[in-house]
């Protein structure tokens, strides 16, 4: 892997964790010492964020973590919502035994990191599990979309996880989810996906309530 590569990785991680909240500076001589690699690199990396949304590039002000107003994260999870929902479709009609089989073992997974109350660990297992469902929909064009509006929207799916008993109920709907993959039922996993992704009521408050605790320099 690139050097860039891995340094986008890492950026994008900590925007994801929240220890980059947006509106957060990203200087290019602090990356530079703080990662011990070239300005090239760096500058490679930042356009690649750029180009993923996760951060603005501004002239001679530098590149910031992007900030996301309400209005436009509940139409960016609308759209998520519909982009699983597809996939969803498509997977319980077009999912393979095997690929069947990985999205049961990321759902068991996901049973583990629950039960013992990590929500770092659910996150990842919770993406398995999501990319499962992408690769299953056999539409490539579709799984490039959804996975990068998923990753345009991992800091925000990060904090969901913190909120109180999220993950459970999390888990509780990735079961109807699997349910329904598993019987061929395109209607229902439709509709569960949907319901999953889309963030809104008191969800949509919560969500706020935990990124203006978490990242205080937020502004949304």
């Amino acid at each position: 892997m690139k050097i860039s590569d891995q340094l986008r990785e890492k950026i994008e991680e900590q925007i994801a964790t929240g220890e980059l909240s947006p509106g957060s500076a990203l200087d290019e001589a602090t990356l530079v010492e703080q990662h011990g690699v070239s300005r090239t690199p760096v500058r490679e990396a930042l356009i690649q964020l750029a180009a993923e949304g996760l951060i603005e590039i501004r002239p001679r002000r530098g590149a910031v973590v992007t900030s996301i107003g309400p209005a436009r994260l509940i139409e960016m999870f609308e759209v998520m919502g519909e982009l699983e929902a597809m996939c969803g479709r498509l997977a319980a009609r077009r999912m393979k035994d095997s690929e069947r089989t990985e999205l049961v073992a990321a759902h068991e997974a996901c049973e583990k990191a629950r039960t013992e109350q990590d929500p770092d660990a659910y996150f990842y297992c919770n993406e398995r599990f999501h990319a499962a469902i992408y690769a299953g929909s056999h539409n490539i064009f579709l799984r490039e979309q959804a996975l990068q509006l998923h990753r345009r929207l991992r800091p925000y799916r990060r904090l969901q996880l913190r909120v109180r008993n999220r993950m459970g109920t999390s888990f509780k709907e990735h079961e109807a989810i699997v349910r329904s993959i598993i019987a061929g039922d395109a209607d229902s996993a439709a509709m569960a996906l949907s319901e999953h992704v889309v963030v809104q009521g008191e969800r949509f408050g919560d969500l706020l309530a935990s990124l203006a605790e978490l990242a205080p320099a937020a502004k949304v």
